[in-house]
């Protein structure tokens, strides 16, 4: 079933009458062209794309054949032709987008339309949180090119090269290898900048005895990858091995409790219970893991906050780490997929502690 026939369906089993999409990425979803400052509207019917002459002929080729492309101009804007199609449907009640419009705009189309738009968020993002069998796929491609660059930069990692270089041949091979783009700007931070989760690649030189930690994904078809690797230069201390072996096997108990109907604070707590038993609690402060698809972030996530069993289908990264302030830390990050029998790592890069 297409994500069209997907969100119809759904549809039918709600009082809306349609749907109003205008971020881009559910556009996408829903229609299979990524445009920008576009709109889709979904009837149970129906489905149009609306976006203007920048890419009305690439849409035409490349939407989902049973959408049909509206054209907008500068004197019919895209919310002129959202109230044409409205009312020639006959739609009472359009679901939009409440979490992703502002304010003013979800006013704003209401009082055009001449009634309020509906809340239809949870619709379109339940829809989302499980990946069909073509979305996995597009996921793996884009992890097999990280990957690819990945083994590419093992060969250059050397005392001397500077975290914005490293970070910079990351982008040019996942670019080489087939990356539409970076799916976020990629984290490479090494010595006492790897304590720092999010830390910014600057001109610190690779010493002797670091760590370097590299977090990095590209989009392919329109979907992320995520992975993050720790690695050593020269030689390291038996703590800096020690805490990569916890975070390991943290990482390992994390994967071992993901499954769909687990909640995503179990499986974060299954990994967590690793690195408190080993005395390093205090230094692990994010969760478990996100999911990933169109968006790096997306729901649902392996997070003490998140309560509801995780859905068959859920993409999850796993990215356990401990972080010691002004010293060092280490984070390790796959990407699984829930089964109906577990989970599938769709990783392949090794994750033993290299010492380059």
């Amino acid at each position: 079933m297409t994500n069209l026939k997907k969100i119809q369906s759904a549809l039918a089993c709600t009082e809306l009458d349609a749907l109003l999409l205008m971020n881009d990425k559910n556009v996408f979803y829903s229609t299979g062209f990524l445009p920008t400052d576009s709109a889709a509207i979904i009837s149970r019917k129906n489905a149009y794309l609306i976006t203007d002459s920048r890419y009305v002929e690439a849409a035409t080729l490349q939407r989902d054949p049973a959408v049909e492309v509206v054209l907008s101009t500068r004197e019919h804007g895209v919310s002129d032709c959202i109230r044409d199609i409205v009312l020639n449907l006959g739609i009472k009640k359009l679901g939009a987008e409440e979490d992703c419009l502002s304010f003013s705009d979800y006013n704003r189309l209401g009082e055009k339309l001449g009634f309020p738009l509906q809340p239809g968020q949870k619709l379109i993002s339940v829809l989302r949180e499980s990946k069909s069998r073509a979305e996995l796929d597009s996921l793996i491609a884009a992890q097999r090119i990280a990957e690819r660059a990945l083994n590419d930069v093992m060969a250059i990692i050397k005392p001397g090269l500077s975290e914005r270089e490293l970070a910079a041949e990351l982008t040019y091979r996942m670019l080489l290898y087939g990356s539409e783009r970076n799916s976020f700007d990629p984290i490479v931070v090494t010595g006492a900048k790897t304590s720092m989760p999010h830390g910014v690649p600057g001109d610190e030189w690779i010493k002797s005895g670091d760590f370097v930690t590299m977090d990095f994904g590209c989009i392919k078809n329109g979907y992320c990858s995520d992975m993050t690797r720790t690695v050593a230069v020269g030689d390291v201390t038996d703590e800096m091995k020690n805490v990569y072996d916890v975070v390991l096997r943290s990482q390992l108990a994390g994967i071992a409790a993901s499954r769909p109907g687990v909640t995503g604070a179990s499986i974060h707590a299954a990994a967590a219970k690793v690195i408190d038993d080993a005395g390093y609690g205090q230094y692990f402060g994010h969760g478990f893991g996100h999911s990933v698809g169109l968006d790096i972030h997306e729901n649902p996530n392996a997070s003490p906050a998140n309560n509801q069993p995780m859905p068959e289908g859920a993409v999850i990264s796993a990215e356990p780490g401990i972080y010691i302030p002004g010293r060092f830390g280490v984070r390790i990050e796959d990407v699984l997929y829930l089964t109906g029998e577990g989970c599938i790592n769709i990783a392949e890069a090794p994750k033993n502690l290299i010492i380059i």
